[in-house]
């Protein structure tokens, strides 16, 4: 299934994008894509009421604004560094473990949300990436039992402000966590959707320019590998995203940096997981 959420911001309700691009209201399961709908087998609720109501359903038109796929999660968990070919453009070593850093879920929007520039902000960045969302507590999980956890895939692009980032001393959380920093969707990918998840082209572009042109086969740190490693520290609510890293191709690797400015239009994209656009403003 492909789970979507549609309206105006903070007003959205749950839907299943049919394989025809059709767009199906699910009000009628009774609840919002959130920890309890995931941690409640939601998942199984949903493809079934699909099957016996989806037709009959009332249709949303192509119009109406995507919202993000899941409803806001407890925490938004994101690994640094976890492409080599990033890792190199960024002048750091390649990591023997997963780095780890929180993004704000205040900065969640829906796929193509404008993007708007901080103030103060001088290096704002793009960052194509495949987001993992969690079906169920997990704490302590093997690797080879981490796929269970895992209720699917989403397109998310993990916008950074360099300075902020990376100038300005502490964590790198202040460099991530503006609002509309985390674009996500345009939908939520159920795992049986797409198998081959860890060999799927992802692919950004600046004002029609490619700057990123890369595959999820590029990871340092696998799905199953992350989703378990995480778990050694903290406990993963259903409904929780992880960000998996970015390939190379970002504005800080480039010669010179080139960063986002009012009027640039960013397109971006993973097989299987749709596309999405962000308009970029400045803060005012």
């Amino acid at each position: 299934m492909k789970l979507i959420r549609l309206g105006e911001v903070r007003q959205e309700k749950p839907g299943v994008l049919l394989e025809d691009g059709t767009r199906v209201d699910a009000s009628a399961i009774g609840s919002d894509y959130d920890e309890e709908f995931f941690g409640n087998g939601g998942l199984i609720e949903l493809e079934s009421w699909l099957r016996k109501s989806g037709s009959s359903s009332p249709r949303v038109a192509p119009s109406i604004r995507l919202g993000p796929p899941v409803c806001r999660p407890s925490k938004i968990v994101c690994i640094g560094l976890n492409y080599r070919d990033h890792a190199a453009e960024t002048k750091a070593q390649v990591p023997k473990e997963p780095v780890i850093f929180f993004k704000s879920t205040t900065a969640l929007v829906g796929p193509n949300d404008g993007l708007v520039i901080p103030k103060n902000s001088t290096k704002t960045d793009w960052e194509v990436e495949l987001a993992v969302v969690i079906k169920k507590r997990t704490l302590y999980v093997s690797k080879e039992d981490a796929l269970d956890c895992v209720a699917g895939f989403a397109l998310h692009n993990d916008y950074s402000e360099r300075t902020f980032q990376k100038d300005r001393g502490g964590q790198w959380v202040k460099g991530k966590s503006a609002d509309t920093f985390a674009p996500l969707g345009p939908f939520l990918a159920t795992l049986d959707e797409i198998p081959d998840f860890g060999a799927r082209r992802m692919w950004l572009k600046v004002n029609g320019e490619l700057r990123q042109n890369s595959s999820t086969a590029n990871m340092i740190f696998d799905v199953a590998t992350l989703v378990s490693y995480i778990s050694e520290f903290m406990t993963l609510l259903p409904g929780d995203v992880i960000s998996t890293g970015t390939p190379a191709g970002v504005g800080m690797g480039m010669d010179p940096p080139k960063y986002l400015k009012a009027g640039d239009v960013v397109d971006l994209g993973i097989d299987g997981l749709g596309e999405s656009r962000q308009q970029v403003t400045q803060y005012k």
